[in-house]
């Protein structure tokens, strides 16, 4: 830990910690939800507002960045951060997920994943050493080692096979990573547990992790469609396996009662496209539970989504018009609610770890929210 990087656990409750990571771009309050900014933009928000949600940090992805417009067009214009106007800080993923499901004609070795671009079907390769060189030129500030995300339902054999790969992809990873002279002296750099649903397997991907050396440790190869009882079920030893004293990324959770659960577990950070997409689909998160303002009875609602909410002003009513009429500033409005309430919830949750209060804040909220 230095002046690039450090984390500090102010309070637990049970499993759970509340503390701050500070880097050079700000410091990040945990538990943190980062809002994916998957092409260099929260889809439907200015940076400036969604900074005043409450967000520390943010989430681009290198797969589609390297795609378009490309790292290094990135880099010549500056940087993501200046590109896109966000000056706190940024994690970018390292491209192993999308580069699986979203590519076509993908060939996995050991050198690393050839594929053809979704868009436009020409061909790349992402190693280790390119997946680092990605996020360097567009200048994130925490790092995501090269990984390959177990697929669902692996047996024991292929989630083993899957998991050693991951961890020598973690290695070559770090070594390309500390090469990356001015970034790495900056940035910091996460390694990727893997082992699937295997206890056994994770707490080898994690002694591995450990034995290489990151700033903070993820735990990758959930909510790919295992179900909420067995990825809760997972987290009940997955973080342990963990560094004490270093931030735990769950990736890509999730719905606002699984990161309950998993804050519950011991979970410091999290991602996940579901307040945005959900918005722009006509679904809001409110405290009482997923909200579609599609439906009918919302027609001549005139009470808010929330009352607290930063779109109080306009009622269900014209959020109802606006999503069923098409009209992007219904899609910008819903965006806006679910980040916001994502941000509370957070706070929330900080708040309870810090009292010692948070069983009475989980209890209460599934309460409502699960009704």
């Amino acid at each position: 830990m230095s002046d690039r990087f450090s984390f500090h656990i102010a309070a637990t409750d049970g499993r759970a910690r509340t503390g701050v990571i500070r880097m050079q771009r700000g410091e990040i309050r945990t538990p943190a939800f980062m809002p994916v900014g998957t092409a260099a933009t929260v889809k439907g928000m200015k940076p400036a507002d969604v900074e005043a949600l409450g967000a520390d940090i943010i989430l681009g992805n290198t797969y589609h960045l390297m795609l378009r417009p490309g790292a290094e067009r990135v880099a010549r214009l500056g940087g993501l951060h200046g590109f896109m106007q966000w000056n706190r800080p940024i994690l970018t993923d390292s491209g192993g997920y999308q580069v699986m499901s979203l590519s076509a004609l993908t060939k996995m070795s050991e050198e690393g994943v050839a594929f053809s671009s979704h868009l436009d079907g020409s061909k790349h390769l992402i190693t280790p050493e390119r997946s680092m060189e990605i996020q360097r030129l567009l200048g994130s500030d925490i790092v995501m080692a090269f990984d390959e995300c177990t697929k669902n339902g692996a047996t024991r054999d292929e989630a083993a096979l899957s998991m050693e790969r991951s961890m020598r992809w973690a290695k070559r990873s770090r070594t390309a990573f500390d090469e990356g002279d001015e970034h790495a002296s900056r940035a910091a750099l996460f390694g990727i547990q893997q082992g699937s649903l295997d206890e056994d397997l994770r707490k080898m991907s994690a002694d591995a992790l450990i034995e290489i050396g990151f700033d903070g440790y993820a735990i990758g190869g959930l909510a790919v469609g295992e179900g909420q009882e067995a990825m809760l079920a997972c987290l009940d030893y997955a973080p342990g396996q963990l560094p004490q004293d270093r931030p735990r990324y769950l990736m890509g959770v999730g719905k606002p009662d699984d990161i309950v659960g998993a804050v519950e577990r011991g979970i410091d950070m999290f991602d996940c496209v579901l307040p945005t997409r959900s918005g722009r689909n006509g679904q809001a998160f409110t405290w009482d539970g997923p909200v579609n303002i599609r439906n009918a009875k919302f027609a001549e609602d005139l009470a808010p989504l929330d009352p607290e909410s930063p779109t109080a002003p306009w009622s269900r009513a014209y959020l109802h018009h606006l999503v069923r009429s098409g009209e992007m500033l219904g899609a910008m409005l819903m965006t806006e609610h679910n980040l916001w309430f994502y941000q509370q919830l957070m706070a929330g949750l900080r708040e309870a770890i810090a009292s010692g209060t948070l069983s009475a804040f989980a209890s209460s909220f599934r309460a409502r929210y699960c009704r």
